[in-house]
């Protein structure tokens, strides 16, 4: 086996690293940059860029880049590029080809394993889309390891005991984890979290003032301008970023429109305390998952030694004002918030291949998993924070005499009400011994592997039948599918 890298997948940036002399080293993108924009765009010529090159010409060429595509992984919209159409698995390959191409570059020799982080709260489909978008860009992916924990992994593998919570809001997902690290251990009591929230939202709470605010001065309304509203995305973010260490900052945008005959220019200041406001909404947002992460860990506030801010957008004044107020202690500041959690990947990758070794992680699944039951009722099979690997049954029974199929439908949530909660797949259970309701016992078995992807089973204690199936969920991929995606890859578009 060839080294393992280490990967990040980020909203906004990516990151790779890599185990050197026994030390996570971030791996430099063809650039120069220690991270890579996630962005990838198929120029007029049918050229494809990721990365930088494609963010910058992103004004240009807004219809034809796509940007943000991890929010879009576990589903089945269908993105497009150059003219064609790629489920948001394959445009997250793009990405991964690029840190793959880079990371061989750097340690001159061909690179095909590699661990992959994924947000805590990432479900089980968002998991596999991961999955597979990291074998149609030519991966061998040994691990999918929850992004808070790799940051603890890469602050923890050498620290004394203790316990400590990992706050990371990325650029598209929220996520709070608490771990308590021991000797040669590092343990996931609990987590919770927030797949829709990160520094994209703050971004559009400010391009929506900037609009708002020329619309008033100018009475020109850019809000269906593309390329405008491209070039103000852009400047809100470069706002936010000066405003984690200016009071204000200015917002120029020369000739963003024409109206009534004449450019149109945008001159805005927006101090610090406008932000605030513009995104108080967001940073409480986080507040809930973080009180719920350290109930469910059984931990109390006092009990927990360090805060790891993880994520760019942790830099942001008012969340750590906020993680502060809430935990009673000012956050660390040990960690680089946008390396750490490719460096914590590429150490689990070490301890895979024996590297590192006396280091031991123990995860667990975000959110419950079971199955509907009469009344449209969701029985939990297993329940949130359980450490992972895992397998797990229940017994169920028919709710009709004489009933000799029965439909498992699989859920995970937390709701009681099975229409609530997120659907990952149904199967059927047939050839039940007919009897009256209640007599025929079915056992309903899910397992949980290390990377938190599901298994079902169900078997009828009674004659024995017992499908199994894999839960894949309508956005997910056949092996067939990966394949062919994997070969258009290689195609210049």
């Amino acid at each position: 086996m060839g080294r393992i890298i280490g990967i990040d997948l980020g909203t906004t940036n990516s990151c790779v690293a890599v185990l050197e002399n026994g030390t996570p080293t971030v791996i430099p993108n063809a650039e120069g940059e220690r991270t890579t924009p996630s962005v990838v765009a198929v120029a007029k010529t049918g050229e494809r860029f990721v990365g930088g090159a494609a963010k910058r010409q992103a004004v240009v060429n807004h219809a034809g880049t796509v940007l943000s595509v991890k929010r879009r992984m576990g589903s089945a919209e269908k993105l497009s590029l150059g003219g064609k159409k790629y489920l948001p698995q394959e445009v997250s390959a793009m990405i991964l080809q690029k840190l793959k191409t880079d990371a061989e570059a750097y340690l001159d020799e061909p690179v095909t394993d590699a661990v992959i982080t994924v947000p805590a709260y990432f479900t089980d489909a968002q998991r596999q889309a991961t999955a597979d978008a990291g074998k149609i860009a030519g991966l061998n992916v040994l691990r999918i390891v929850n992004e808070p924990t790799a940051a603890a992994l890469a602050y923890g593998a050498d620290q004394t005991p203790q316990k400590l919570l990992v706050y990371d809001l990325g650029g598209g997902t929220f996520d709070v984890s608490v771990l308590e690290i021991s000797a040669g251990m590092i343990e996931v009591l609990a987590t919770a979290g927030n797949n829709r929230l990160g520094g994209d939202d703050f971004d559009k709470c400010v391009a929506d003032w900037l609009v708002g605010e020329f619309k008033k001065q100018t009475h020109c309304d850019i809000s269906r301008d593309a390329a405008a509203m491209q070039r103000v995305r852009e400047a809100a973010e470069k706002a936010k970023i000066e405003l984690s260490a200016l009071t204000q900052t200015t917002v120029s945008l020369p000739y963003l429109a024409v109206a009534h005959g004449a450019p149109q220019h945008m001159e805005l200041t927006l101090t610090r305390a406008k932000f605030n406001e513009l995104t108080a909404h967001l940073v409480q947002a986080t507040a809930a998952p973080m009180r719920q992460a350290v109930t469910d860990s059984g931990v109390s506030m006092r009990e927990l030694s360090q805060v790891l801010l993880v994520g760019g957008s942790t830099r942001i004044p008012a969340v750590q004002e906020l993680v502060k107020s809430i935990l009673g202690k000012a956050p660390s500041q040990t960690i680089n918030p946008d390396e750490c959690v490719a460096m914590g990947a590429c150490l689990q990758g070490g301890v895979l291949t024996g590297a590192v070794k006396d280091l031991l992680l123990l995860d667990v699944t975000p959110m419950s998993l079971g199955v509907e039951t009469v009344g449209g009722q969701f029985a939990r099979v297993i329940e949130r924070n359980t450490a992972i690997p895992i397998r797990k049954s229940r017994i169920f029974t028919t709710a009709s005499n004489f009933q000799s199929t029965v439909d498992i439908h699989v859920l995970q949530g937390e709701s009681d009400r099975a229409s609530a909660n997120r659907e990952l797949g149904r199967f059927q259970l047939s050839g039940i011994r007919r009897a009256p309701r209640g007599v025929p016992q079915i056992a309903v078995s899910f397992a949980l592997d290390a990377n938190g992807i599901v298994n079902v089973s169900a078997r009828d204690l009674d004659t024995g039948m017992a499908p199994q199936i894999t839960i894949t969920a309508s956005a997910n991929m056949s092996d067939s599918e990966i394949d062919r995606a994997a070969k258009r890859l290689k195609e210049k578009n």
